[in-house]
């Protein structure tokens, strides 16, 4: 949907990175890897958005970041226009992969019921940066979020060694939101 509405879909994926993460500020490469884009292009669209007034840049030594101006008017119809459109499967989504989850998905209730008054997630990463997005997350969608973050490392390790657990948590059914199994 955010591909019809903007005359690009590069720009609807730097968006939706930018808009659901709206604390934190990435520089060109990083957001090109976060949403599998060429940084060429992904630099000629931060332009285009910094231009309309929808991102700010800053420069800290030599480097430039780029996040969304929560000061815009638009900012609160263009939040809520891509929360609607992603969903919360999709929003969750972009706000792992900029906080470089390795690994992540939904389990449980919202499965069978996708308007559930909660939903599990399970998160592999090493980022200490999760708890407030995932707030923010709750806030947006009016619905709590029960998540496990584990770290790589005893990822890598429970799995080698056939924790039941984990093992249970693997074969259940899911919606696989980052990375693999």
């Amino acid at each position: 949907m955010l591909e019809k509405l903007f005359t690009s879909g590069t720009r609807a994926d730097i968006m939706s990175l930018l808009f659901n993460s709206p604390e934190e500020k990435f520089y060109v490469r990083e957001i090109a890897r976060l949403v599998r884009k060429n940084p060429s292009g992904v630099k000629k669209e931060l332009d285009k958005l910094e231009k309309m007034g929808l991102t700010i840049s800053e420069k800290e030594g030599n480097l430039k970041y780029f996040k969304v101006n929560k000061n815009s008017s638009l900012f609160p119809e263009l939040k809520g226009l891509i929360a609607k459109s992603l969903g919360l499967p999709g929003a969750l989504k972009s706000v792992l992969k900029a906080s470089e989850a390795k690994t992540a998905f939904i389990y449980g209730q919202y499965l069978d019921d996708s308007n559930a008054p909660s939903v599990n997630l399970f998160i592999v990463s090493d980022s200490n940066h999760l708890k407030k997005n995932l707030e923010d997350m709750e806030k947006r969608f009016g619905r709590e979020i029960h998540y496990t973050v584990m770290h790589e490392l005893e990822y890598k390790t429970k799995k080698k060694t056939g924790d039941r657990q984990l093992k249970k948590l693997l074969t259940t059914k899911k919606i696989l939101l980052v990375g693999r199994l």
